[in-house]
């Protein structure tokens, strides 16, 4: 305080009064009667307060705002909130804690909103990280670690358009949300010894956003809807997926987070020349599929030795056979052609279209 450094919540008068402080030091209040001085103090303090009001929404579902907020929020280690909130009722409409700001996170948030209220007409985000990942660094980007791409087309197979910004103003809902949720939910979840983070979003989803919602929110029944009606879970499953290229190589397997994997068709093994070009998919409940040539493989792990051998594990029961996998249909967004022009879209900054 002695330095001119004020907390972000200290009450108008001491604003005031550090700010007539900080004129007289600058000498601009020289010759100047108390009233001037009282005009110039509120004058210069409501340029530093000033919050213009602007109009909301008419529709619920029309524009909602999504965020993450770091925070020492359980625990001793820091996480992550990913939070949205519908513009026009303030209702918070998902909300997920991750170790980190995350696809994995955004995906579970989206997941909320399509299974709870349908599908969204537009996302309003900021300009960075996840929605604008290593836009400085394209040497870095790869298409697996590519979330803009990955969210991007996620959504665009759903229909929702996707605003971004880089002035924190223009979703000036969510963030105020993310503070009251700082000044509440820390405690709440101290007060209830949780600890971990799948406590944490247990009490999170069926505890603390309802009744936030309760008490903040207005009743966003009151309001005209324009969510789309809510996907089948497997249309959810199969879109808020991870996808990735990659290669066939010589031993007939592909390559992914450092395990080999072969392509199988109704448990029969599947040949492709080297070099062939896939799309890896690891779907939303963690599935893997792969397609090649504009078809959908089961995809099962390579083990580097065999974990029964006829000829000396006679006395112990074989392995089971693996079941037949249900493979869905290649009208899933699962292209690697589109997939690429998505990329392409994206590394242009048309995406948001």
């Amino acid at each position: 305080m002695n330095a001119g450094i004020s907390s972000p919540k200290v009450r108008k008068a001491t604003k005031r009064r550090l700010a007539k402080e900080k004129l007289e030091r600058e000498n601009k209040l020289k010759n100047k009667t108390e009233e001037e001085i009282e005009v110039i103090v509120n004058h210069e303090v409501a340029l530093e307060d000033s919050h213009p009001r602007g109009e909301k929404p008419k529709y619920f579902g029309e524009v909602t705002e999504m965020d993450g907020s770091n925070h020492l929020w359980f625990g001793d280690k820091k996480a992550c909130l990913h939070l949205a909130a519908d513009e026009a009722t303030n209702h918070i409409v998902g909300g997920y804690f991750d170790w980190q700001e995350t696809l994995n996170g955004y995906y579970h948030v989206y997941e909320q909103i399509l299974v709870n209220y349908g599908i969204p007409n537009k996302f309003k985000t900021d300009n960075r990280t996840v929605f604008n990942y290593q836009r400085l660094n394209e040497d870095k980007r790869t298409p697996d670690k590519d979330v803009l791409t990955q969210f991007g087309y996620a959504r665009k197979q759903f229909g929702t358009a996707l605003d971004t910004t880089s002035v924190s103003q223009a979703k000036g809902l969510i963030e105020r949300d993310n503070g009251t949720f700082q000044d509440r939910l820390v405690n709440e979840l101290k007060l209830n010894n949780i600890t971990t983070i799948d406590e944490a979003n247990k009490y999170l989803i069926n505890v603390f956003i309802p009744k936030f919602n309760t008490k903040f929110a207005l009743d966003y029944k009151k309001f005209e809807s324009v969510y789309e009606t809510s996907p089948s879970r497997e249309k959810i499953n199969y879109t808020l997926a991870i996808l990735t290229p990659r290669k066939i190589d010589n031993g007939n397997a592909l390559k992914y987070k450092n395990v080999y994997y072969q392509p199988y068709e109704n448990g029969q093994l599947r040949c492709f020349r080297p070099k062939t070009e896939c799309l890896v998919i690891k779907a939303y409940d963690g599935e893997l599929f792969v397609t090649i040539d504009e078809k959908i493989y089961e995809l099962r792990k390579l083990e580097t030795h065999k974990k029964y051998s006829e000829e000396f594990d006679f006395a112990e029961e074989p392995p089971k056979v693996e079941r037949k996998k249900y493979i869905p249909p290649i009208t899933h967004p699962w292209k690697l052609a589109s997939f690429k022009r998505q990329l392409v879209m994206a590394h242009e900054h048309k995406i948001y279209a």
